[in-house]
Order: structure tokens, then C-alpha cells, then sequence
């Protein structure tokens, strides 16, 4: 304080809880990028800052974001941050909620907007019951919750392509929820509260063994599986994809009330992922890849109905997808394929997506039971997401390895809600 003037003071050290802000210091990114992300954003938020740790992801993520909340395009730029929003509200992340009010507001959004979805316009209104699906349940998605958005007789009707742009902003924000959780993002110095986690614990620092034995079986394993040449019938195959997607993965505890800021964003908030587990209770039908995928199906719609967004999503897939620095830990020159293969195909999995030439056996190998918590949290029930869960699963591993995770559960969220959604639209014009 100077001269009777409070002078603000960012209350949490660098941009995460959970990842000492001197390791993002450290393994940071080129110049070059960080000159795109300010280009792109006009400042340096946290969620880039902790995804510079993998400079060619973040471009892609940048290129797409841009284009989704800038660029021309169906819908009004206030309404596509509004729609962010609401999808962070879904998730209780109140990083992106404050992030995009803003940026509501300064697109020109009416600021009465903000105090509850009773005040928006009604086709906003009527994206609520999508949003939810969306969010929490994506495989309940069908092509009457289409028709009734899009239909020529509808109040308020949406054409496809606005459609189209709401769902991908839509899965955007979801999925970037989980970001925001899974990497515990501390606010941003101008967002309402400074501690939205405890500080980090003396346990997010990478113990330094002599042994490496956890990281070493891991790699035993892969190669295994590598080198397997087992013949599995189809019907066995079924049988480890039930396996996986029925076993009983416990989510962290739930967290304390969200704000209100939060909160009148909501409607029927006590909906949220329900878990295929649930004894007694019908299973949600698989969707089978090779019946609707993205290659063969989804990018075409995409980029038809909302030009050059499937070509976008197409790279930050692939580039997601293909990204190694061919290392585990301390150890180099290492093939890391199977392990990516079976994040991947595990949070699908959790989204009821049946790949029929995939073993879901090698998902229960290469996958440690805290592993698998940590990723069914950050996936499904973002908002419970804590320090210990983050800290409790591959121990000997760098914290930038932890971030590729959340990119690939980011990525793989992304794609299984948008699959469902699409499979609708399509069923719809057909």
C-alpha cells in the first residue's frame, strides 16, 4: 500500500497447485510460441502456460481456439463465449467461467446474461438439456434432441451449422474443464479468489530413486506387449472391453458447494456421469468405432457444415495422438505407443466406445489402479480432482509427462462426445 492505494497481490506462486512453478519455468517453450499465444490471447493465462510444456499441442490448441471464439462464423462472438461458459458451469471450473464472462462482456454481451440462463436468449435457453448430455452422459444423445433444436417448425430454431459451432464450443469447454482440474490451475491474478487449491505438498516433487523400479516394470510391460503374438477370439475381446468399462474405479471425494458464480449458470445440477458399474441398472449401449468414427464419419460433417473446424480438430488429434519425446522418466529412447494407445482407448471406454481390434487386456497392464483414478476423476467427475490423486500415480515421472495425460484426456473427452453428437446430426439428415 503507497500513497493510500491498495496494490493487488497475486495470492497463489506461479500458474498450478499441483506443479512446482519453477519445473514450468524450467522446461518452458521457445520464444516463438509464447509470440503466437500472446498474439492470440493478448496476455499469458495459466492454461497456456502450463500447456507450453508441450509447444507443438499448444499451437494446434491455439489455432483452434481462435477460430472457434474469433474468427467468422455462424454464430455471435458474445454467444460463443456465453456458450463457453455455460459448459464450464457444468463442470463447477470457475477459471474458465470468469475467463470467458469477460470475454462475454467485452465482445458486447449483455452483462444481465451472467446472472442465470433465465436471462438469455431463448435459443441459448434451449441448448440447457444438450449442454447437460453433453457434459456428463453423451452416449444418451439421440437425433430427436437434434430435430427439437434444428426442426423448420421450432421456435427458435437453430440452423446446423450454428448447431454444429455450439456443440464444438461446447466440447471444447468440457474438455478443457478437465484441463483446468486435472492440472489444479491456480486463478488468474484478476479472477475472483486466490486459492482454489492448498498449496502443492512436499510430495509433488519427483523423488529422486536409484532404481526407477516402478517406471522400469512399466517399460517391461510395454515391451511384453510389443513382442505378444496371442490370438484373442472377438468374443473375448467383448469380454475385456465389458471388463474395463463395468470395473469399479472410485472417484476422489466430492468437493465443498460451488459459487455462485457458478451456481446460476446451472440447472439441474444433480445430474451428472453415471457410472456403467451401477449393479441393476441397464448398461448404455457400446457405440462400436468402426460403426461411426471420426475419420470416416465425423471430420467430413464437421468440416461441412462449419468449414476448415474438422481440418483443425483433425490436427490437434493427430498431433495429441502422435506426441512423444520417446522417454519415460529418466529413460530415453523408449516406444511409448502402447501406453498412449491405451489412455486413449480407456476414455473411450469410460464413454461406452468399443474399438473391436484393440485388447482391452493390455489397458489393465500398462494402466496402474491410481492411474486409473486419476483419469476416470479428471474425465468424468473433473470437479473432485485433488492434489493427492494427482500425486499418487506414477511417481518417478516428470511433471511435463503428467500434463500429456491431461492433453490426451482432454482430447480423447473431446472426441467421444462429439462422436455421439455427430452420429446424431447424421441420423437426423438421413
Amino acid at each position: 500500500m503507497e500513497q493510500g492505494v491498495e496494490i493487488p497481490q497475486a495470492l497463489a506462486s506461479g500458474p498450478s497447485a499441483f506443479i512446482p512453478a519453477q519445473v514450468i519455468l524450467d522446461e518452458g517453450p521457445d520464444q516463438e510460441v509464447l509470440i503466437e499465444a500472446f498474439l492470440s490471447l493478448g496476455r499469458f493465462d495459466h492454461i497456456t502456460m502450463v500447456m507450453a510444456l508441450h509447444p507443438t499441442y499448444l499451437s494446434c490448441f491455439l489455432r483452434t481456439q481462435h477460430a472457434l471464439l474469433e474468427l467468422d462464423g455462424p454464430l455471435p462472438r458474445p454467444w460463443r463465449h456465453y456458450i463457453v461458459v455455460m459448459a464450464a458451469a457444468r463442470h463447477q471450473c470457475s477459471y474458465l467461467v470468469q475467463q470467458h464472462s469477460a470475454g462475454f462482456l467485452e465482445a458486447g454481451g449483455e452483462e444481465s446474461w451472467l446472472e442465470g440462463l433465465q436471462h438469455t436468449h431463448p435459443k441459448i435457453r434451449c441448448l440447457h438439456t444438450l449442454n447437460k448430455l453433453l457434459a456428463h452422459r453423451p452416449w444418451l444423445i439421440t437425433q430427436q434432441h437434434i430435430q427439437e433444436l434444428v426442426c423448420p417448425g421450432a421456435d427458435d430454431r437453430w440452423s446446423l451449422a450454428e448447431l454444429i459451432h455450439a456443440v464444438v464450443l461446447m466440447t471444447h469447454s468440457h474438455s478443457l474443464s478437465s484441463f483446468v482440474w486435472g492440472c489444479g490451475l491456480h486463478p488468474e491474478p484478476d479472477h475472483v479468489g486466490g486459492h482454489a487449491f492448498c498449496p502443492p505438498s512436499p510430495s509433488n516433487n519427483m523423488p529422486q530413486s536409484p532404481h526407477m523400479t516402478e517406471v522400469e516394470a512399466l517399460m517391461k510391460r510395454m515391451v511384453e506387449l510389443q513382442q505378444q503374438v496371442e490370438e484373442c477370439s472377438q468374443e473375448e475381446m467383448i469380454t475385456r472391453f465389458e471388463r474395463e468399462r463395468s470395473e469399479s474405479i472410485p472417484t476422489a471425494v466430492v468437493r465443498g458447494a460451488p459459487s455462485d458464480l457458478v451456481l446460476r449458470l446451472v440447472e439441474d445440477a444433480e445430474f451428472i456421469y453415471e457410472d456403467f458399474s451401477i449393479r441393476g441398472e441397464q448398461s448404455p449401449p457400446t457405440m462400436r468405432a468402426q460403426d461411426y468414427s471420426w475419420e470416416d464419419h465425423g471430420f467430413s460433417l464437421v468440416n461441412r457444415l462449419l468449414p476448415d473446424m474438422g481440418q483443425l480438430l483433425e490436427e490437434k488429434f493427430q498431433v495429441v495422438c502422435g506426441l512423444t519425446y520417446n522417454r519415460m522418466a529418466m529413460h530415453k529412447d523408449v516406444d511409448t505407443h502402447t501406453l498412449r494407445k491405451a489412455l486413449w482407448n480407456y476414455i473411450h471406454c469410460l464413454y461406452g466406445i468399443r474399438y473391436d481390434d484393440y485388447d482391452y487386456g493390455e489397458v489393465n497392464v500398462l494402466l496402474e489402479r491410481g492411474l486409473k483414478m486419476f483419469v476416470k476423476t479428471v474425465a468424468c467427475h473433473p470437479e473432485q480432482t485433488t492434489d493427492r490423486i494427482y500425486s499418487a500415480y506414477w511417481r518417478l515421472f516428470r511433471h511435463s509427462e503428467k500434463v500429456h495425460v491431461n492433453l490426451l484426456l482432454m482430447e480423447a473427452r473431446l472426441q467421444a462426445a462429439l462422436l455421439y453428437t455427430l452420429r446424431a446430426v447424421t441420423r437426423y439428415m438421413t
